[in-house]
C-alpha cells in the first residue's frame, strides 16, 4: 500500500493520545485528538486515484468536525447537539460509499442477511428503549443517530457478504466497532457513568476509522483504478 507511513503516524498517534487520555491530562488531549483524523485522512488522499475516493474523504472530514467540536461540549448542551449532527452526517457518507463498492457476488447468502439483520433491529430497539428515559429532550436526535448508525452497520454487513475478501472483512469490523463506540459514549453519558469511558470510546473509534479506511482501500486496488480509466 503507497504512502503507508501516513498509517503509521496514525497509529503512533494515536497510542500517544490514548495514553494521554489514562493520564488524564486534559489540555494535551486539545492539542492532539484534532491531528488524528486528518492524519488518516492523508494516507488515503495519497493512496491513489479511485471511483469512491472523496466520498471516503468527505466521510473523514464530518468525523474530524464533530471530533473537534466534541472537545468544547462542557460549554453546552448545544456542542454535543452539533456533533451529533457532524457524525450523523459522516455517517450518511459512509452508507454512499458502501454502497458504491464493487460487489463480486450479485447474489448474498439470504439466511446470513436476514439473521444479521435481526439482530442490528434488536440492537437498535434494545439501545433505544434502554436510553430513552434518561434523554430528556435529546430523545429525537438520539433515536434518529442510533437509527442512521444502525443503517451504516447494515450497509457494511451486507458489503460483507458481497465484496472481495479481506477488505469486507476490515470495513465491517470497523463499522461494528464504530457502533461499539458510540454505545459506550451513548450508555456513559445517559445511563451509567463507565470508568475511563474516553479511553474505551476513543480506543474503539480510532481502531474504527482506521480499519474502514484500509478496508475500502483493499476493496479499491490499482487493478480495479485501471478497469474504471479504460471504461
Amino acid at each position: 500500500m503507497r504512502n503507508s507511513s501516513f498509517f503509521k503516524i496514525y497509529a503512533v498517534c494515536c497510542i500517544v493520545y490514548l495514553i494521554v487520555l489514562l493520564t488524564a491530562d486534559e489540555n494535551l488531549d486539545l492539542f492532539l485528538k484534532p491531528i488524528l483524523i486528518p492524519v488518516l485522512g492523508f494516507g488515503a488522499y495519497f493512496y491513489r486515484k479511485f471511483p469512491s475516493q472523496n466520498t471516503l474523504l468527505a466521510a473523514l472530514l464530518f468525523s474530524w468536525i464533530g471530533d473537534v467540536i466534541l472537545l468544547f461540549t462542557d460549554l453546552g448542551e448545544i456542542y454535543f447537539i452539533l456533533g451529533l449532527i457532524s457524525f450523523l452526517t459522516a455517517h450518511l457518507i459512509y452508507c454512499i460509499l458502501f454502497n458504491r463498492q464493487n460487489r463480486i457476488s450479485k447474489k448474498r447468502n439470504k439466511t446470513f442477511f436476514v439473521i444479521g439483520s435481526i439482530l442490528i433491529a434488536v440492537y437498535l430497539i434494545g439501545m433505544v428503549t434502554v436510553l430513552m428515559p434518561y434523554l430528556g429532550n435529546l430523545e429525537i436526535p438520539v433515536a434518529v443517530y442510533a437509527t442512521v448508525i444502525s443503517i451504516m452497520l447494515l450497509f457494511a454487513f451486507n458489503g460483507f457478504l458481497l465484496w472481495e475478501r479481506p477488505g469486507s472483512k476490515w470495513v465491517f469490523l470497523g463499522a461494528l466497532f464504530f457502533v461499539i463506540s458510540d454505545s459506550i459514549l451513548a450508555v456513559n453519558k445517559f445511563h451509567t457513568p463507565i470508568p475511563k469511558s474516553s479511553f474505551f470510546i476513543m480506543t474503539t473509534y480510532l481502531l474504527a476509522q482506521y480499519l474502514i479506511v484500509v478496508g475500502i482501500l483493499k476493496l479499491n486496488p490499482k487493478k480495479i483504478q485501471q478497469v474504471v480509466e479504460y471504461q
